[in-house]
């Protein structure tokens, strides 16, 4: 008998500053169906995750919105549980990292590491915002990238060409945070020696266990390694000076763990507050490097290739050094796009899990098409949605649920909900569809969700192929053959069986429905051996499953842009204030409108040179936020192709109350309007919009053209 598997497998902890959306399902939905077919195996499988909740954007997020950073992420964290509770992702343990138990581990690990002389302190040049009055993390600046001198890249790498600097590499910086040019002071930090020579070496042995990472994977760390004798490897900056939501660094003033280092000990921290509730498992076997290799378990990391690079070096590297086990192996999944393009929240296609679910559309729909599509490689996943509708009828409902529901007919009308004995004719069908569980099996095994399903696809194929030669409907009208149509339909029944075993993993609630219509134990793989008995009651057949409609996804990506243009009952009193700061500057610079001009004057026509002397331009929002003490602006700052960005303050905040929802949009902006002086600042500019009494959207590009394209 084949040994009992110990495995800790974890999930990328989602980020407590936003939704779940379906780019992140990707990942979660494979390991929870993984997971779920380990434990069908009689594995020993704990299933673990948290929120990661440190970091600036927490904190400025929380101040924005004038409460604690704890305050925030206590709401993400019921949010995500239950978006995760939504699309049946089954956790044993959903944690924070923002706890005592991760505070231990991560200052354990720390310690442990400057006693092998793996840290150090350095005196750095820094980016600073003087407005702002805070060093500036990495990915709250941005520039010109060094080597592909592509635009509005963040201060550690180059999303265009995958590059990896110092944010002081950048060309033309600027805050994220104000939009202004930082200034250059110094600062003491802690670094990670990665490029010591013993990381170097132990990293350049992780990579010949040739099971623990996928191909792709592995080439790309050998390429941020380098060749023998050529370490490309930097030292890691593992501090941030206050103020930082996060956790102090022991013995230094005002410093505190960058949220990378603390973040995967979450993986960690997790586990051991679930096995110190649990009481029976022994917590260091699963994370201590020499107890971990005595016991055989394993760990196994399910992540998106966004945040691979910190997952394979420096992740890998701070184990082994603390003493602690490293990876059994990474799952590793790509990028989602939504027919062929980027998830977009114009249009309508940046799905959230909350926008998906409040349409009513079935979650294990997207698990079956997801699975359908998962071949164990890290290529990219494009959610084409006619192929969703057509997969999820032509598989699920014309191949599998069929069975069910046209055999289940005859049992039930014809012999009270009573089996008969597998009908002969029945045997050698039954013998084909388990004879494809190796197959299967190994499918799941690889994370090739996908092989594994065509496999079950075929099956489905062969059954009902069977059921249509052997013509029940006609069987039925001859009561002398009555035995035969009860043992036919209890062959097919047994065949659905075995391929509802087959699918649980994918679809444990219709599994479940499956197991309560015929009266059985839930279904493990060890279910194979078994046949449903002769005389066996079953109980009356309910659907299954629904038919997906391509009007009910169209409804959602509606739906979806409906929400960037959020309605208000009081719109006009929403336009005078958000043009009150506007015009009583314009008043201190100038004369308004003569009370005594004529109303029709005023709305006459212009001329073309009259128009000409607007300067219309397309702007890329690069960040959007509150301002605090304002309650009807937003602060945008906008790429408009120059040097810097511009500050623009906008009275439009009672219709967008997730201003995040706007970075990245193209939006028109009268670029030659005179610079205003604000209380909060200087606004460069004015951002258009439409409005009707009761809505306001702004105007936007669907093309993105290179910010500053004039209008005409």
């Amino acid at each position: 008998m084949q040994r009992k598997r110990d495995i800790f497998v974890t999930n990328a902890l989602p980020f407590a500053n936003g939704d779940i959306h379906l780019g992140h399902l990707l990942g979660y939905a494979q390991a929870d169906i993984w997971v779920r077919f380990q434990r069908m195996l009689g594995n020993n499988v704990y299933y673990i995750c948290a929120d990661d909740t440190h970091g600036t954007p927490i904190m400025l997020k929380a101040d924005s919105l004038g409460i604690t950073p704890e305050e925030l992420i206590a709401k993400a964290h019921a949010a995500h549980l239950q978006d995760f509770d939504n699309f049946h992702i089954d956790f044993d343990n959903y944690y924070t990292t923002h706890s005592k138990e991760n505070q231990q581990l991560v200052e354990e690990i720390y310690l442990t590491l400057k006693a092998n002389d793996l840290i150090e302190t350095k005196t750095i040049e820094q980016f600073y915002d003087e407005d702002r009055q805070m060093f500036l993390p990495d990915r709250f600046i941005k520039g010109e990238c060094p080597k592909c001198h592509a635009k509005d890249q963040y201060g550690d790498n180059c999303e265009a060409c995958g590059a990896t600097y110092r944010p002081t590499e950048l060309i033309n910086p600027f805050s994220v945070v104000t939009g202004k040019t930082p200034v250059m002071r110094p600062s003491e930090h802690f670094f990670f020696k990665l490029s010591d020579p013993r990381c170097v070496e132990f990293l350049r042995q992780f990579l010949e266990d040739k099971e623990r990472l996928q191909p792709e994977a592995a080439n790309k760390m050998r390429e941020w390694i380098g060749e023998e004798g050529d370490c490309k490897l930097s030292d890691w900056d593992i501090s941030r000076d206050a103020p930082y939501f996060g956790f102090p660094i022991p013995n230094a003033e005002n410093k505190y763990f960058y949220v990378w280092l603390d973040a995967p000990i979450g993986y960690f921290a997790s586990f051991k507050n679930y096995c110190d509730r649990v009481g029976n498992i022994d917590f260091e076997s699963f994370i201590k490097r020499d107890k971990a290799e005595a016991a055989g378990t394993e760990m196994v990391h399910f992540i998106g290739k966004d945040i691979m690079y910190f997952h394979t070096l420096f992740w890998p590297a701070m184990l082994n050094f603390s003493g602690h086990r490293v990876p059994s192996q990474y799952a590793i999944n790509g990028f989602l796009t939504v027919d062929g393009a980027k998830m977009s929240k114009s249009r309508g296609t940046f799905i959230t899990a909350d926008s998906y679910i409040a349409q009513k559309l079935d979650p294990e729909w997207l698990r079956y098409y997801f699975a359908a599509k998962s071949n164990g490689a890290i290529d990219d996943f494009d959610l084409n949605l006619d192929d969703f509708v057509n997969r999820v009828n032509a598989d699920l409902i014309g191949k599998y649920v069929n069975i069910a529901s046209r055999t289940s007919r005859f049992i039930s009308k014809n012999f009270d909900n009573r089996l008969g004995e597998i009908a002969a004719e029945s045997v050698a069908l039954i013998d084909s569809v388990i004879a494809r569980a190796p197959a299967i099996q190994e499918g799941f095994e690889k994370r090739n969700f996908a092989a594994a399903l065509r496999e079950i696809s075929a099956a489905c194929d062969d059954v009902n192929e069977h059921f249509d030669q052997m013509k029940p409907w006609e069987i039925a009208k001859d009561e002398s053959r009555a035995k035969l149509l009860q043992d036919l339909c209890t062959g097919y029944l047994e065949a659905f069986r075995i391929l509802t075993l087959y699918l649980k993993p994918v679809l444990p609630v219709v599994a479940e429905r499956v197991e309560k219509f015929l009266n059985i134990a839930p279904l493990t793989f060890a279910a194979l051996q078994e046949r449903l008995p002769q005389g066996h009651l079953i109980n009356d057949y309910e659907h299954l499953m629904t038919r997906l409609n391509r009007k009910d996804l169209d409804a959602m990506i509606e739906a979806n842009r409906e929400a960037l243009s959020v309605e208000r009952k009081d719109a006009q009193q929403a336009d005078k204030a958000g043009d009150k700061v506007a015009k009583s500057e314009q008043k201190k610079g100038g004369k308004g409108p003569d009370k005594d001009v004529d109303k029709s004057e005023e709305e006459a026509y212009i001329s073309i040179d009259d128009f000409a002397k607007i300067d219309l331009r397309l702007g890329k929002v690069l960040s959007c936020d509150f301002i605090e003490g304002a309650d009807k602006l937003l602060t945008f700052q906008i790429d408009l192709g120059e040097e810097r960005p511009r500050t623009i303050f906008s009275g439009i905040r009672k219709f967008y109350q997730d201003p995040a929802a706007l970075v990245g949009m193209y939006v028109v902006v009268v670029a030659n309007l005179a610079p205003r002086k604000m209380r909060f600042g200087v606004s460069e500019g004015m951002i258009l919009s439409a409005s009707t009494k009761e809505e306001l959207t702004l105007l936007t590009s669907l093309s993105e053209l290179k910010p500053g394209a004039k209008i005409s």
